[in-house]
């Protein structure tokens, strides 16, 4: 037999649920537009950035070719010449993920330069992933990369 205590326990304990589930941030849908990225000769396709509100910014192209032993300065006039930056550090982590095996087993100087000390920039070893600050006269490798924005995102 069920008695109007056990009805009452158990509208407490399903109000308890209902409010419960209330609470839970409710799902979203993120959408990925078809988008045709242009890739030149050589050029491999790294992904999508996030912006820092969690939408899409742009897609990162990691573009051929390397500068090996090279200073800081010297990595970021080499990307410029070809139209191109260092990838920073967060795009680094990108290329880590998704193109490791487009780099060697060595050090790459990113774009970023320290924030507090100044003549000191990031760079990451792409075997481990390990990423470190250092002088700009260090000497290592450097690879280029571009952004596509499409009008679309």
């Amino acid at each position: 037999m069920i008695t109007l205590e056990q009805i009452e326990a158990e509208h407490s304990r399903i109000s308890e649920m209902i409010a419960a589930f209330r609470a839970q941030p409710m799902p979203t849908e993120h959408i990925v537009t078809g988008v045709k990225i242009p890739l030149a000769p050589g050029e491999r396709y790294a992904g999508l950035v996030l912006g820092e509100d969690g939408k899409q910014d742009y897609h990162l192209i990691l573009l051929p070719g390397v500068a090996d032993g090279v200073n800081w300065k010297a990595a970021c006039e080499w990307a410029a010449e070809r139209d191109a930056c260092l990838p920073t550090r967060r795009e680094q982590s990108l290329l880590f993920a998704n193109l490791k095996g487009e780099f060697e087993s060595a050090w790459y100087w990113s774009g970023e330069q320290h924030e507090a000390n100044s003549g000191w920039a990031w760079y990451r070893h792409f075997c481990y992933g390990y990423q470190y600050c250092s002088t700009q006269t260090n000497e290592f490798r450097a690879r280029a990369v571009r952004r596509f924005i499409p009008s679309v995102i």
